[in-house]
């Protein structure tokens, strides 16, 4: 099986919709693994971000995120990464379908709700920027 990382954002966590966005997800057949709600760092952000290093919206990107507690948790399924995509819909919500995450929640590019993991390869490294192997559980 398959797991995929999930942060809540902060637009998402204002608007009270954490338990929204998780239930979407196990609604879809996805077993929840790992779950913890945390103030991210500025430190832990730039890892997280990284590959958006030196871009002209980085600093904008780690001042938000960093801006309220997320949520963070991981999710466990077949193919989780591409199914956790298609249920978030395209980044930019307004190019998202409208019973996507983000095509009902999401307010731009940035503001978009929900982050998920690109790859099953990324999954495992983002995955382990905010998990312990004893804090993901097999049931």
């Amino acid at each position: 099986m398959e797991r995929s990382l999930v942060l809540v954002k902060p637009d998402a966590m204002e608007k009270g919709l954490a338990g929204t966005i998780i239930g979407r997800l196990q609604g879809q057949g996805l077993k929840l693994v790992a779950l913890r709600m945390l103030h991210l760092d500025e430190a832990l952000a730039k890892k997280h971000y990284a590959v958006h290093a030196g871009k002209p919206f980085f600093d904008d990107l780690i001042t938000f995120i960093t801006s309220t507690p997320i949520v963070a948790a991981v999710f466990e399924g077949k193919d989780a990464v591409e199914l956790i995509r298609k249920i978030m819909g395209s980044t930019d919500p307004a190019k998202a379908e409208a019973d996507t995450i983000r095509g009902n929640f999401g307010t731009d590019i940035q503001r978009n709700a929900v982050h998920g993991s690109d790859s099953a390869e990324n999954a495992e490294a983002e995955i382990r920027l905010f998990f312990t192997g004893d804090e993901l559980f097999n049931y």
